[in-house]
């Protein structure tokens, strides 16, 4: 993997361990030579994560849409930034330009960015690592909500088999370059 899109909040939250997990993934990804494709904010765990990468020599790409690069929260010391028109843009150019994907901590944005993502995977459409990082327990209400959609019958065990999670970004990682796709999407109507 040369590139990992990371997903997660504009704010910082209350918790500092996940601040602090945010940055431990942010210098890793540098030290692993793995380019960062984030929102192109300077603010949140999105700028920790970027700053994070850029103190220990990695390279940050950013994607952000003009309306949000007009409120001047971009990040002023990436080496590129593209600017989309939407939010719709952003989220494709991320995709085009990542080989995996990681989503922290973060809100709605991140919810959707890492279900677009787990859904292209489930279909066949991409075949990067789709990833979480449960930092602090912050997804645990999330995986038990997936594990009743697969006891009523609604997610299949094998797609929430290719969605990573880990407590740890080290192993993360790992796992994330270990990662295989299904070759053989499961499609609701069987001809």
């Amino acid at each position: 993997m040369k590139s990992i899109a990371i997903y997660c909040g504009s704010s910082l939250g209350n918790d500092p361990k996940i601040v602090k997990d945010a940055a431990e993934l942010g210098k890793k990804l540098a030290q692993e030579n793995i380019a960062v494709i984030y929102g192109g904010a300077k603010i949140g765990l999105m700028g920790t994560v970027a700053n994070a990468a850029l103190e220990n020599g990695g390279e940050v790409i950013g994607v952000i849409p003009e309306f949000l690069k007009r409120k001047e929260i971009i990040h002023t010391d990436l080496k590129e930034l593209h600017t989309t028109e939407t939010m719709a843009e952003r989220k494709l150019k991320m995709i085009e330009l990542s080989e995996g994907f990681i989503a922290l901590p973060g809100g709605f944005g991140t919810l959707e960015e890492l279900f677009e993502v787990i859904t292209a995977l489930q279909l066949a459409q991409i075949t990067h690592p789709v990833a979480i990082l449960n930092s602090n327990g912050y997804y645990d209400e999330l995986i038990a909500m997936m594990q009743t959609m697969m006891k009523k019958g609604l997610l299949k065990a094998q797609n929430f088999n290719m969605l990573i999670i880990e407590t740890d970004s080290t192993k993360l990682l790992e796992r994330m370059r270990n990662f295989v796709p299904n070759a053989t999407p499961k499609w609701l109507n069987k001809v």
